[in-house]
């Protein structure tokens, strides 16, 4: 059967989506680039926030719309394990609704699936992770990859729906983890991007003890991987041993992504969060001290119910105050079923998002300041693609694929996506910096 997989939300959706397609691929179907030569369209959907939701339900109806008319279409990942059984009555459209712990099954459902009948597969998660095998790459590109470690969420933060559809967090065994970094070496990746919900619980629920620090050393004994970034660490699982790790392994970026979302020590709490102001202070001048030269990245929440002006202030000060390399600020969603949700004191949508704009607005400016910082300097630039004639579009190891900031420049000679060269940095803008090669 030939099987076209669309791949919405985060980076764990796209490993997952990666890892249907390595079953399938074992199970004897083939992977397709265009819904329209498909037999089964699978869409991998995202069900983390308002937003988000309605992208995975418009791109549903766009599948229905592009797919043969006989073709299977197959609606996975958070949004079908969330509302699976709701949307089995309200979208007769879709064939099949398969949740997120039910990808290993999926050789075996299209064999037994008879034409002209639904199902739902909707199965709760497993106590431990459980392998799928090796994944088959799907984005186009081998030079970069993500490296799921973990499944699942501890924190239980008030706003968030993660835990109840993905789980408690269950850690991947190291040898594991290795093997599928090797895999990903030989078929030509050389970044290695390390996420799970949150990376720096690694190994507590399997070893008794946080291992990140440990699994960041075999990581880099893989020889052919270059890069190594850091994505979603929790601020108060930030060990000094994992900085001492970050500072001395060369391979591991001076980058590092902290999920903080506030600063009022108040609205920490209704968040159930477990840093204070003074923590995420003390977290990040540790970091700044070992590698001073780390671009660390942050998200924030504005508009937490009984988020009050005040609170807000300490956000704006916190954020004048830290000066992050990189940030983005999410307008609170409220998701049924969370404990965010039925709190007092709902903020209006307009307040929401002035909020939201009055951060990034800054940002804007500390962003600016800090590229200009850049200028006559010479950066490590990962090369992604060409924008004509002798120009070029890559990243720096300060910069994660697809949320942080380009660096356009110029060469004299022909160069390859996934090919790593030096840049003197000549320009700056609010997002992005210009160079030559040297």
């Amino acid at each position: 059967m030939k099987i076209f997989i669309e791949t919405l939300g985060c980076e764990k959706n796209t490993a997952d989506s990666e890892s249907a397609a390595g079953i399938l691929s074992r199970g004897g179907h083939e992977l397709v680039s265009a819904p329209e030569e498909a037999d089964a369209v699978m869409v991998n959907t995202c069900g983390f926030i308002n937003d988000a939701k309605e992208e995975s339900i418009d791109r549903i109806f766009d599948m229905v719309q592009r797919k043969k008319e006989d073709a299977l279409l197959i609606v996975s990942g958070c949004l079908a394990q969330r509302y699976g059984e709701a949307l089995f009555k309200e979208m007769p459209e879709v064939d099949i609704f398969l949740g997120v712990n039910d990808y290993p099954r999926l050789p075996e459902i299209l064999a037994k699936h008879q034409m002209g009948k639904r199902e739902k597969y909707l199965s709760a998660y497993d106590k431990t992770y459980i392998e799928t095998g090796l994944r088959r790459r799907t984005g186009g590109q081998n030079y970069t990859a993500s490296i799921k470690i973990a499944e699942g969420c501890d924190n239980v933060c008030s706003y968030c729906v993660i835990p109840a559809i993905r789980g408690p967090y269950r850690s991947r065994r190291r040898e594991d983890i290795v093997a599928e970094a090797k895999q990903l070496a030989a078929e030509g990746c050389r970044e290695l991007i390390v996420i799970a919900q949150d990376t720096s619980a690694y190994g507590l629920d399997l070893y008794g003890r946080l291992c990140l620090p440990e699994l960041l050393r075999d990581l880099c004994a893989v020889e052919e991987i270059r890069w190594i970034r850091l994505m979603y660490c929790y601020e108060d699982k930030i060990t000094d041993d994992l900085i001492s790790v970050m500072a001395s392994q060369e391979k591991i970026c001076h980058y590092i992504d902290i999920p903080i979302q506030h600063a009022s020590d108040r609205v920490l709490s209704a968040m159930n969060r477990h840093s204070t102001r003074a923590s995420v202070t003390d977290t990040v001048a540790r970091l700044r001290k070992a590698m001073p030269d780390i671009h660390i990245r942050t998200t924030l929440i504005a508009g937490l119910p009984g988020e009050t002006a005040e609170d807000f202030e300490i956000l704006c000060d916190f954020v004048e105050q830290m000066r992050f390399e990189r940030l983005g600020v999410f307008a609170y969603s409220r998701e049924e079923g969370t404990p965010a949700a039925a709190m007092k004191g709902q903020v209006r949508e307009q307040t929401k998002q002035k909020r939201r704009e009055t951060i990034m607005a800054m940002q804007c400016g500390i962003s600016l300041e800090k590229n200009r910082e850049m200028i006559g300097k010479t950066i490590e630039v990962l090369v992604e693609e060409r924008d004509g004639e002798n120009s070029y579009i890559g990243r720096s190891r300060y910069d994660a694929p697809e949320i942080d900031n380009s660096v356009i420049f110029t060469a004299r000679r022909e160069l390859q996506p996934g090919e790593f060269v030096n840049i003197r940095v000549t320009d700056a803008f609010d997002y992005d910096l210009a160079g030559e090669l040297i």
